[in-house]
């Protein structure tokens, strides 16, 4: 299934993509896509008679995919070639840090460049959404406990991560820097998260195109060493890590500028399009 949450920003309903490319209005089956129905109500879904649903509009806001996150987790430097551009070392193990739930945002939304900023960046990056909670989960039945796969755009002020001391993270959670969407696909329907074309352009320019998979850490070992430091719980989003060709590996380095249109896409979950914008 393709979830999606769609509606003005504070207000959005749960609807699924059906057969014919459509969206249905899932408001009267289930109340959004969260967490609770990610670990309880697929399956309502799944029986309902989609056609009976409202149709939604084709030009209507889609918001981010997943309502009502609780935890916005992060692996960096997870793709051997993208530690390379960046000249890092490969990490021996995941490298950990967070994403706001104040950053996320629509996949269409606009992206603001904070007050201050000249090294706001662009990742494409597959998003993993936790349907089963637990911890200490085994490798093996990691995937057990995933209950899709979404788009992220992990949006990056790179001189505020990098270059201003502390950790990562103030440099990763700026308001809308984490664009996730369209749709929230089941995992059924994705037969290899590990092999799926990913790509990203600015004003046309294509400057990432990868596949997942040169992922160092796979989800299933991901999962499970998350769930080594905290309860992972239904609803909690995990972005994976990006490709090469990021503004920072760039020769010189390349950052967004207001008036630039960001589109992004990876094989099966969808595309995003955003624009730049100075943030007031």
């Amino acid at each position: 299934m393709k979830l999606l949450r769609f509606g003005a920003k504070g207000q959005e309903k749960p609807g699924v993509v059906d057969k014919e490319g459509r969206i249905r209005d899932l408001s009267g089956i289930v109340a959004d896509i969260d967490g609770h129905v990610l670990a309880h109500e697929l399956d309502t879904i799944r029986a309902a008679d989609w056609s009976t649903l409202p149709e939604v509009p084709a030009d209507t806001r889609l918001g981010a995919c997943v309502g009502k996150v609780g935890k916005f987790i992060c692996i960096g430097l997870n793709y051997s070639d993208h530690a390379a551009e960046t000249g890092a070392e490969v990490p021996s193990e995941p490298v950990i840090f967070n994403k706001w739930t104040s950053a996320i945002s629509g996949p269409n939304d606009d992206v603001e460049i904070p007050r201050g900023s000249h090294k706001t960046d662009w990742e494409i990056e597959l998003g993993v959404v936790i349907g089963k909670g637990g911890r200490y989960i085994d490798e093996a039945d990691a995937m057990e406990h995933v209950a899709g796969f979404c788009v992220i755009n992990d949006v990056s002020e790179r001189e505020f991560q990098l270059e201003r001391g502390g950790t990562w993270d103030k440099g990763k959670g700026c308001d809308t820097f984490g664009p996730m969407g369209p749709w929230l696909v089941t995992r059924d329907e994705i037969a290899d998260p590990h092999n799926l074309a990913m790509w990203l352009e600015v004003d046309g320019k294509r400057y990432q195109d990868g596949n997942s998979r040169t992922m160092i850490f796979r989800i299933p070992e991901i999962v499970s060493y998350l769930s080594r430091f905290m309860s992972l719980q239904p609803g909690d989003v995990i972005s994976t890590g990006t490709p090469p060709g990021v503004g920072l590996g760039q020769t010189p380095p390349v950052y967004l500028k207001a008036g630039q249109v960001i589109r992004l896409g990876i094989e099966g979950l969808g595309e995003q399009t955003q624009h730049v914008v100075q943030a007031k």
